[in-house]
């Protein structure tokens, strides 16, 4: 079951943490998310799963930044998101997407304890500006059943930027 915008109001603070919080940001079963002004880039055309992968950073100007088509932006949420006992999901706003804009390649979805900043996937069909600080994604909450272990240890746990792939960590093991 997906939370309701004043279900998700009524946990903040407690199984929900939203920071900063802005009740203008509240939807009827969401919460937008903004765009930090830090990109990342991968610096090699070919990408090794192996191994990882350097990249270089980019920031938004105040006057925005042109994405081009083929290129892979990582971003970030300028909010920090915590969650005890639901499942946070992650979805690029309707009106970013008409815009030919894919806010996450494929990763929506959250686990129930995660904490940090969520990793934007960010992607374009044709050029495009845009801005730091837009609304660029929304964030809601399922409800899980059944007995769980949160998300405590992972490797993208308690980050505090733009994450890059760290898939290589699990070829070392």
């Amino acid at each position: 079951m997906i939370l309701s915008g004043k279900e998700i109001a009524k946990h903040m603070g407690k199984e929900i943490v939203i920071e900063p919080y802005d009740p203008s940001r509240l939807n009827p079963n969401s919460y937008n998310l903004s765009l930090h002004h830090q990109l990342l880039v991968y610096e090699n055309p070919q990408l090794d799963m192996k191994l990882p992968n350097p990249t270089r950073t980019i920031h938004i100007p105040p006057e925005g930044l042109v994405l081009e088509p083929g290129v892979l932006y990582l971003g970030r949420t300028n909010e920090y998101t915590k969650t005890d006992r639901f499942v946070p999901m992650l979805e690029g706003r309707s009106s970013i997407g008409r815009l030919g804009v894919f806010i996450h390649v494929t990763a929506g979805f959250g686990d129930v304890g995660f904490s940090g900043y969520w990793t934007l996937e960010i992607f374009c069909v044709q050029p495009i500006r845009i801005y730091a600080g837009v609304e660029i994604c929304q964030i809601y909450y399922h409800d899980i059943f059944g007995e769980y272990e949160p998300y405590r240890s992972g490797k993208y746990q308690n980050n505090t930027g733009v994450q890059p792939s760290l898939l290589y960590r699990e070829f070392e093991k």
